[in-house]
């Protein structure tokens, strides 16, 4: 699993930051790329990228002010011009359906492909073979959703060594086995899955939190979460001003991943106001409430590899 951040400003762009956007690329998993929001410029900032707009198979919006949502139109007429082709699912609050049919409509944009639509409700969002989707409302100035994306358990590595001793060929029948069926040699011998597989392994568990104050459904989201990904606009010193705007310090970023018990914390949506030597400051007080934190820039690309964050 890949993350990678396209915008991590706040309100506006920036010299220094885009507004908001990130792919979360399951590729690797059979998921697609899945987008989450689309600031203004999104598909210029892919542009920078090898993810190609074609590719993204499902957009997840947190709410519908503008620094969210203002890259959508482009973005979908692009993905038309640029040869895609297959069906596309937008996940958002209510309004969104209403928002993009109206752009396109007056815009004349045509699309090559389908959209669908999922107004969002507090739940299970949907439950594929790999992955399943839970949203939450968080407490922004309206309303404003959070994901918990949680990896399916894996089979269990196959045991090749285990497997040709008890007389399974080299070829398909390895990977049936792999795949959990049980198999039946030339010479009647049944060789059972179970006793040349390894133990399932656990898959890992991403919360996308959109703007939010510090709130209690965040902490559920983020519930010993492998990787959080929360806004910290402002510093310890404007608490005040991030709660009359609806948003997080890096202090309240920080201690949701500590109550949560989440592994690995990711603060993107910076305000313009912290310059590039003001981060270090901002990570650093951040760090002395949850040790095991990143603030993200603009292309930020970080890894879930052997139970680890990897920024790469």
């Amino acid at each position: 699993m890949e993350i990678v951040f396209l915008g991590t400003g706040a309100g506006m762009p920036s010299k220094q930051r885009n507004t908001s956007s990130l792919v979360l690329n399951l590729s690797a998993e059979e998921g697609g790329y899945w987008l989450f929001d689309c600031g203004e410029a999104t598909q210029h900032q892919l542009l920078h990228t090898t993810i190609k707009p074609r590719k993204i198979n499902k957009i997840f919006i947190t709410h519908l002010h503008g620094d969210h949502i203002f890259g959508l139109p482009g973005f979908l007429g692009s993905r038309s011009f640029l040869g895609g082709d297959e069906p596309l699912t937008i996940y958002g609050p209510k309004g969104i359906e209403e928002w993009i049919i109206t752009s396109l409509k007056l815009s004349k944009t045509h699309l090559t492909y389908t959209l669908h639509f999922v107004e969002l409700k507090e739940g299970f969002l949907f439950e594929d073979e790999h992955f399943k989707v839970e949203t939450k409302e968080l407490q922004h100035v309206i309303s404003c959703f959070g994901f918990r994306i949680e990896q399916k358990p894996l089979k269990g590595k196959l045991l090749i060594e285990k497997a040709i001793e008890a007389g399974v060929p080299k070829g398909p029948l390895l990977q049936k086995l792999k795949d959990g069926h049980d198999i039946v040699l030339d010479n009647g011998k049944t060789v059972y899955s179970k006793d040349v597989t390894g133990e399932p392994q656990t898959g890992f568990t991403v919360a996308i939190l959109g703007d939010t104050r510090f709130c209690e459904a965040a902490v559920e989201l983020s519930k010993e979460a492998d990787v959080v990904i929360h806004e910290a606009t402002f510093d310890l010193e404007t608490g005040d001003l991030a709660k009359e705007y609806g948003h997080s310090t890096i202090g309240d970023a920080a201690n949701v991943a500590k109550k949560a018990g989440a592994h690995s914390l990711i603060a993107n949506h910076i305000s313009a106001r912290f310059l590039p030597y003001h981060i270090a400051h901002l990570e650093q007080s951040g760090r002395e409430i949850f040790q095991n934190l990143h603030i993200a820039e603009d292309f930020s690309h970080f890894e879930w590899k052997d139970d680890k964050l990897i920024k790469k």
